[in-house]
Formats: structure tokens, sequence, C-alpha cells
């Protein structure tokens, strides 16, 4: 299985760092035990932090196929479970009408597999622990979706009526994200374990940049990560995140900037801030000197 894949949070933890994501003790041991338990793992944190990154990691740690369904507003359990392809039946159905094929026996494949369109729920559940499934930005959703998602989570089991029930012989590894922009029901929390993803401090930000951009000198990966600290303690309506602070210091690399300062670190503001507002804002307060 391939749960079963480290013996320990410490084994998970390189192999995440080899795959060059950085996860501390905290968020290592909660991966470790979300895999040996079978439970699924969910993270909450602002936007920016690196949560969506970890499922994608993992897989690639666990070479498992990442399965990814990115919740939104008003999606229901058929776009995340499966669909008929009414279009290719309707062809299908007309060709049965002119004699093309045998209607004894071609009839029932109106509502058999060459017509099931899979999507992330039910693709998860036949995939089993050969994949990992990213449900992403879940506070994006309803209350009635995420009462659905529990229902599938608890037995890993999907019904076809036409097809009969779908069950997962191992379930996959699952990595739930939210953003915090509604509170989740205590039922999914209960069915899950919990870590919560912050950004980080000063110095493992730096080691993150390094990590994910080699290039980059130990003075400007400082010089961002500072910066970019002092730019999360303003009342911006989006806070750089991780991936904004890797992007700018790259940028200033390209530029042959030494830190992120002067005309450069002005002129590529738009790498780690992505509001109008928050532009104006961040330029005052990169004007004024660094305490």
């Amino acid at each position: 299985m391939r749960t079963m894949r480290y013996a320990s949070a410490d084994e998970l933890e390189h192999a995440l760092r080899e795959h060059s994501y950085l996860a501390d003790r905290g968020l290592a041991t909660a991966l470790f035990l979300a895999l040996r338990m079978g439970r699924p793992l969910l993270l909450e944190g602002e936007a920016g932090v690196g949560k969506t990154q970890v499922a994608k990691t993992l897989a690639r740690a666990l070479e498992a196929e990442l399965i990814r369904l990115q919740c939104y507003e008003g999606i229901d359990s058929a776009q995340a479970l499966y669909e008929w392809d009414y279009a290719r039946q309707l062809l299908y159905a007309r060709a049965l009408q002119v004699g093309e094929v045998d209607v004894e026996q071609r009839v029932s494949e109106l509502y058999g597999p060459r017509f099931l369109v899979e999507r992330p729920l039910l693709q998860a559940v036949r995939a089993g622990d050969e994949a990992v499934l990213l449900i992403d930005e879940l506070d994006r959703a309803d209350d009635e979706f995420e009462a659905f998602l529990l229902e599938v989570l608890s037995d890993f089991s999907v019904t076809v009526p036409e097809l009969g029930t779908i069950a997962a012989e191992r379930p996959p590894a699952v990595v739930i994200t939210s953003n915090r922009t509604r509170e989740l029901h205590d039922a999914l929390k209960r069915r899950c374990l919990y870590h919560w993803i912050d950004f980080p401090d000063l110095e493992r930000e730096i080691e993150i940049i390094r990590l994910r951009a080699p290039g980059i000198s130990e003075a400007l990966a400082r010089s961002v990560a500072a910066t970019v600290a002092r730019l999360r303690e303003l009342d911006l309506v989006k806070r750089p995140g991780i991936a904004e602070a890797i992007d700018w210091a790259q940028a200033l690399d390209l530029l042959n900037a030494r830190a992120a300062e002067g005309d450069e670190a002005r002129t590529t503001l738009g790498w780690a801030i992505k509001n109008r507002e928050d532009l104006a804002r961040a330029e005052s307060a990169l004007a004024e000197p660094a305490p």
C-alpha cells in the first residue's frame, strides 16, 4: 500500500523536502498519521500558505495519481461524482432507431460504462490507494455539498443506479483545504484529522525560497522574506503568500537585484501584490525605511 510507503514522520518529511516542499514537524506528523490511520486531513490557513501544494507534493512522494476536486459556489454532486454523456447517448439512440446496431444486445449500453463521465470523486474511489484526492477550498462550497461529501468520505463507495455500487478496496489519501471564508461543520471536522498552516517565520521562509528557487542568493532571499513579512503586517485585501515571495525573488534575481529595494522592487511589486489598492499601500510602506 502506498500509504505505508514511509515508516515514520521523519521519513515522510524528508521525502517531501526531496520534492521541494519544506514541511515543519507538525505538518509532517499530521500527514503521516492521516496516511496510517486512513483518515482525511483537513488543512486550514490563509490563502497562499501552501495548503494545495501539500497534496501535490504528497502525490509525487507517494508516486500516486493526484485527483483534484476544485470547489466553488454552486458545485453539486453531479459535478463532483459523475455525469452521463447525453450527447453521445443521443447519437447512439439514433443509431439504434435506424437499425445500425442490434437493439436487443445494445440498448442496455445506453447507460453503460462507455457513456459514464467520471468526475473527481468517482475517479478517486476507483483509483483507491493509488491516488491522492485533493478537495480544494471546500469553504467555497455550500452546506449541502459538504453534507454530501461527508457521506462519500464515510465509506468511499458510490452507487450508480444503472451500474450498481462502486467501492474502493483501499481508500485514497485525502487532503481537504479551507481558507476559512466560512466555518466548516463539526461533522466533517470529526471525520478528519486537522492541521493549521500559518505563514512561515523569517528563517523558514528564506529556506523555502532557496529550496524552490535554488539560484537565489542567501542575501536576496533574506531581503525578500523580510520585506514580504513587512507587507503581511499591512491592512491588505490579500496578503502575499509563499508562492508570491518565490516569484518575486525570481523576478528580482532576473533583474540582477541584490535586495528587495529600490527601483527593481517597486517595478516588480506586482509579483507579490495582486490588488490595486494593496499596491498603493505596499508602495507607501516600502518608501519608508525598514524598522
